[in-house]
């Protein structure tokens, strides 16, 4: 099954409902392996946004979603130690890549991507403030869009422009969104491959430690 646009709205209130229950709505999807290490390496519709040595022997590709309080706390939590102890140091390479569950998601990758440009340190910067403001983006999605797009520098009216008036972005992103789920069989936030491995779920700094170490060249 592909999820299409009209699939990709009728999941909403889907959404909701896994929302309260802490959980992602594409856990109740059945899926399968990943097809091949060649797919999974496949760009982004946009381009993939990425930290760390392309020469790296270990690349993590994750899936998430900026309403997805697992992901979020993913970024809070893991990230900074796995930034500072093997993106940072040359051993991975780390490429985010957006699996929205809901407009609002969306609207705030769209917005992302806008500031960003192709500026990968500073669309790290801009998820990060999102993910760390996630409570209001879920409760008042259009508020804090624009603050944190006028943060950046942006106007209402090139705010805007991003989130509603520009389709390149969105259909971009929806693409690849749509490019996971399909081939990869991503179903859930947040989603990750190491090496073309999947890992499931929220993942601790140990876990990820144990997966990325024999991975590593000697």
């Amino acid at each position: 099954m592909i999820i299409t646009r009209r699939a990709f709205n009728a999941a909403l209130s889907l959404a909701g409902v896994a929302a309260i229950a802490g959980i992602s709505p594409w856990q109740f999807i059945a899926g399968a392996s990943a097809q091949s290490a060649e797919e999974i390496a496949k760009p982004s519709a946009l381009g993939d946004m990425a930290l760390g040595s392309k020469d790296a022997s270990v690349t993590i590709v994750e899936y998430a979603s900026m309403t997805c309080p697992h992901c979020a706390a993913f970024t809070h939590d893991v990230f900074p130690q796995l930034k500072k102890e093997y993106i940072d140091t040359g051993k991975v390479r780390f490429v985010f890549r957006e699996f929205p569950l809901d407009q609002v998601a969306l609207a705030a990758s769209a917005l992302a991507r806008c500031v960003a440009k192709d500026d990968a340190p500073k669309y790290f910067a801009v998820i990060d403030i999102l993910f760390k403001q996630q409570n209001d983006l879920v409760s008042d999605a259009l508020g804090t869009i624009n603050r944190v797009g006028k943060q950046a520098g942006f106007s209402e009216q090139m705010i805007k422009d991003c989130v509603q008036n520009d389709p390149t972005i969105q259909k971009g992103i929806l693409d690849s969104r749509e490019f996971a789920y399909k081939t990869l069989k991503v179903n859930s936030t947040p989603f990750f491959f190491v090496n073309g491995t999947p890992v499931r779920g929220e993942t601790s700094f140990d876990a990820f430690e144990k997966l990325i170490k024999p991975l590593l060249k000697s």
